[in-house]
């Protein structure tokens, strides 16, 4: 009768598998403590969260910095881009609930802003998934994350439901989290593992049957208005693990 303790018994995989989620959530913690890294630590966060839903990851830290650094430059545009939009968003409703007079016109602009507070989110939860999944330019990958939020609204809201349930148990109840310890533990990357599973069943709608060369549609052939790419070539970290 095999042990429950062989290298490949059912408990010594979960075993295995969390204690790669918790290796993942310590480099994710120490890769962003530069806060500057913070896009290209979230794009490599969910790269290596995705291997591991599939289990293709081998070396959580081999996945983990490949993806880091194939990534930080224009991860970390597109965390800037985000953040500008954020300030943006944040002063834009500081102006109008402090200097516009309750009217009709101040109630049009904050519902204008609650709008554009949703697509925004919801854009930057796509985004560092998508950027781990494909390649692009900046331009594409914010549109295309754009427009996958809102054609799979079950995904987006799974995944908003998932990060909101973390947050509120963890403000409301933090007993339950050790008073946040858990964060540091395995949460950040617990989230990203559960929210993988969900991204990943979407990607592979528009992942090729076989990998062509890394050359973008929009370079051969016009797009439909308001489509998504189909998509890209797969994100160059992703690309070199498959080769």
């Amino acid at each position: 009768m095999p042990s429950i303790f062989a290298a490949d018994s059912a408990l010594m995989r979960v075993l295995t598998r969390i204690a790669d989620v918790m290796i993942l959530n310590l480099l994710f913690l120490v890769t962003s403590l530069p806060v500057v890294t913070l896009g290209a630590s979230l794009t490599a966060l969910n790269f290596t969260a995705l291997r591991i839903g599939t289990g293709e990851c081998t070396s959580v830290s081999g996945d983990y910095f490949r993806s880091l650094r194939r990534n930080l430059r224009q991860a970390t545009g597109i965390a800037a881009i985000l953040l500008a939009v954020a300030m943006v968003l944040t002063a834009w409703y500081v102006v109008v609930t402090r200097l516009v007079p309750g009217t009709i016109l101040q109630i049009l602009l904050l519902g204008i802003w609650y709008v554009l507070v949703l697509v925004a989110g919801l854009t930057a939860l796509w985004t560092f998934p998508y950027l781990a999944t494909f390649e692009g330019r900046t331009r594409e990958v914010l549109r295309n994350a754009r427009l996958l939020s809102w054609r799979h609204p079950l995904a987006s809201l799974l995944a908003v439901v998932l990060i909101g349930l973390a947050v509120v148990v963890t403000v409301f109840s933090p007993q339950a989290t050790g008073y946040g310890l858990a964060w540091f533990l395995i949460g950040f990357a617990g989230v990203a593992v559960v929210n993988g599973v969900l991204f990943r069943r979407v990607f592979e709608r528009y992942l090729p049957a076989t990998e062509p060369e890394p050359v973008a549609a929009s370079v051969w052939e016009p797009r439909a208005a308001g489509s998504v790419d189909p998509v890209h070539s797969m994100n160059p970290a992703r690309r070199a693990e498959e080769e």
